[in-house]
């Protein structure tokens, strides 16, 4: 892999000539894939209630409201990521000289890794 890296010389093809899927399609895609998650569930279930008091009313419902303040921190992080990414997509695709940095960068890792692997008991 860190050959091929080093070969490759081109530009990095960002043509978009896929389908674009729509905003609430993605977001369904998004709601059902954390919902069917079950280590999601097992966060839920396992580390939440210590935050409930035994005594204070509806547990259910104070489990839910600290499951919607979960998720709204977690859409506020990943929306900073997507703006992060977005902004270094463009960073990259503009300066083909950090591509080649990013190539070469790469291209080290894949190697480094592949002599510690041949070179371990």
């Amino acid at each position: 892999m860190a050959w091929s890296i080093l070969r490759e010389n081109g530009a990095l093809d960002v043509s978009d000539n896929t389908a674009k899927a729509g905003m609430w399609r993605v977001a369904v895609r998004g709601t059902l894939l954390n919902v069917l998650n079950p280590k999601l569930s097992l966060f839920f279930l396992a580390f939440l209630p210590q935050f409930i008091t035994p005594g204070s009313g509806n547990a259910t419902l104070a489990l839910v409201g600290l499951a919607a303040a979960f998720m709204l921190m977690t859409f506020v992080v990943f929306v900073g990521y997507g703006a992060c990414a977005s902004l270094a997509r463009d960073y990259v695709i503009r300066r083909p000289s950090v591509l080649r940095w990013f190539r070469h960068a790469f291209a080290r890792a894949f190697g480094f890794l592949g002599i510690k692997l041949a070179s371990s008991e």
